[in-house]
């Protein structure tokens, strides 16, 4: 629906084990009551929106109108936390009451069900990361996009301040050789954080992964067209070290560390708060189905007991 001069009403749509984004993602764009946040399950999120003069936090322009969570029980938590006036029943009942839908779900496994409904009625989509870890999944959304259908999805970690180089950070590396980016979590899950931290010093061209299992998480061996080596850890229990990040050059390293969680899913809603009505993209969609091809080329090389997979086989079953 056309809502042009007016804020731009955003539908936040579910909630599962281990991500809180409802909580969240509404916070930055609508504001929070503080009483009621201080009831959400998430140490993290309290951590970061505490750190936030309370009256500056707001997204101008936008605000999350309408809510739908997997568990009733937790729709009025959120609402009131969150500040969304209106609880839906289902996801669709939101479809004629605003202008564009995020789905707030981060099973790789699970979003064309979930995004389907809203594809289909026009509405701009951004799903969270990551946004398929299957090759017919992927092979949907490629498809949905090139019948123009509206569709972002990213990881906060694109946006935070820390994961950029300054000239001086450059000249003192000189050329990159190796990076290493860690996430706590899963590959399938978390690895997308990891991989989408580095990306944007590398651009694409990703060009093989192999994976390294154990019953403790996977290590991702990475190569890319620029000969950059790249490791991903993804270790299920190591909260602690989540957004960790070293670069390795011929003059000198230097480690990154996400710091400031706030900023970086802040700019990453802005991105997609501006895209809607200028149809301007923050990165090309075939950047997020190229990084969608390595999270299922490390999660087929598992299964495939650490086989060598090129990342132009997954791109070609996509787009087959």
């Amino acid at each position: 629906m056309s809502n042009a001069g007016k804020e731009l009403r955003l539908a936040m749509l579910g909630m599962i084990e281990g991500n809180g984004h409802p909580y969240s993602w509404s916070a930055i764009v609508n504001g929070f009551d503080p009483a009621a946040m201080a009831a959400c399950p998430y140490p993290a999120i309290l951590d970061y929106l505490g750190k936030q003069r309370v009256e500056n936090v707001r997204i101008p322009g936008a605000r999350v109108t309408h809510l739908w969570t997997d568990d009733p029980a937790d729709a009025p938590k959120v609402a009131a936390a969150s500040l969304i006036e209106s609880i839906v029943a289902k996801p669709e009942d939101v479809i004629e009451h605003v202008d564009a839908a995020i789905i707030s779900t981060d099973d790789g496994d699970d979003h064309v069900r979930r995004v389907k409904p809203f594809i289909e009625a026009g509405l701009p989509v951004f799903v969270d990361k990551p946004m398929a870890t299957n090759i017919a999944d992927l092979r949907q959304f490629v498809q949905w996009h090139k019948s123009g259908a509206v569709i972002l999805s990213t990881s906060g970690m694109r946006y935070a301040p820390e994961m950029r180089l300054s000239a001086e950070q450059q000249a003192q590396i000189g050329d990159l050789r190796w990076i290493t980016s860690f996430t706590c979590k899963t590959w399938e899950r978390y690895g997308i954080h990891a991989l989408e931290a580095v990306e944007p010093l590398l651009g694409p061209g990703f060009v093989s992964v192999q994976a390294h299992h154990d019953a403790g998480g996977d290590v991702m061996h990475i190569t890319h067209r620029s000969g950059v080596r790249i490791t991903i850890g993804a270790i299920h229990d190591a909260y602690g070290s989540f957004g960790a990040v070293h670069l390795y050059g011929t003059k000198g390293q230097i480690p990154l560390r996400l710091t400031d969680t706030y900023n970086a899913f802040r700019g990453q809603l802005i991105a997609f708060i501006d895209m809607v009505p200028t149809g301007i993209r923050p990165l090309p969609f075939d950047e997020t189905v190229e990084l969608m091809a390595v999270i299922i080329a490390g999660r087929r090389s598992r299964e495939q007991n650490g086989a060598l997979i090129q990342i132009t086989d997954i791109l070609s079953e996509t787009n087959s």
